[in-house]
């Protein structure tokens, strides 16, 4: 098993949203972090938990973002993390995964399944080794109690409940960064 930390400038949690029945609203989540258990000679053993910060959501309108940080959606105030932790990989081959998990906003859980392809390992920008994932799933927010919406006068809702999440994860092993700055301390020893 395998360690491994969740790399912030290349990850992305993105959303859509369909806007009015007719437009498609995507945003993102800037703040994430997490950690990765990963059994590369049996990957369904694998585990994980990632943790994106609410108040880090922007869909490119700070109206738009200022409502859905509210209590009418995340409530970010008092619901800081949005918190995906890892129960279940089943293997479909050819690199590809069903990874379930629990999805926790606003203290409200539900088990989610992701379309998870792994796209692979190499060696990493600064030693090491560094991992890449694309996941997606589709889910209903009223799952979650994200009930808020305006009916609109032709018919239909502002914001649909179908909300598609789109992920890329990129992860550096700790155990490797850990090895290498252990390596540079006992060279340094031996120099003495």
């Amino acid at each position: 098993m395998s360690t491994w930390t969740i790399d912030p400038a290349h990850t992305d949690i993105a959303f859509k949203a369909r806007h009015m029945m007719i437009t498609t609203v995507r945003g993102t989540f800037g703040r994430v972090e997490g950690s990765l258990e990963l059994d590369e000679s049996n990957p369904t053993a694998s585990r994980g938990e990632v943790r994106v910060a609410a108040e880090s959501l922007s869909t490119g309108f700070e109206a738009r973002d200022q409502h859905l940080r509210s209590a009418d959606f995340f409530d970010a105030a008092n619901h800081e993390w949005i918190v995906f932790r890892a129960t279940d990989v089943r293997s479909r081959g050819d690199g590809r995964f069903d990874l379930t998990g629990d999805v926790t906003i606003r203290d409200v859980t539900v088990p989610v399944t992701f379309d998870v392809t792994y796209l692979g390992v190499v060696p990493g920008m600064r030693g090491g080794r560094h991992l890449g994932m694309s996941a997606r799933a589709a889910v209903r927010r009223a799952a979650w109690g994200l009930n808020w919406n305006m009916a609109l006068e032709a018919g239909g809702w502002l914001v649909s409940d179908d909300i598609t999440l789109e992920i890329e994860v990129a992860a550096d092993e700790v155990v490797a960064a850990a090895e290498a700055a252990g390596a540079v301390v006992d060279e340094g020893s031996a120099a003495a």
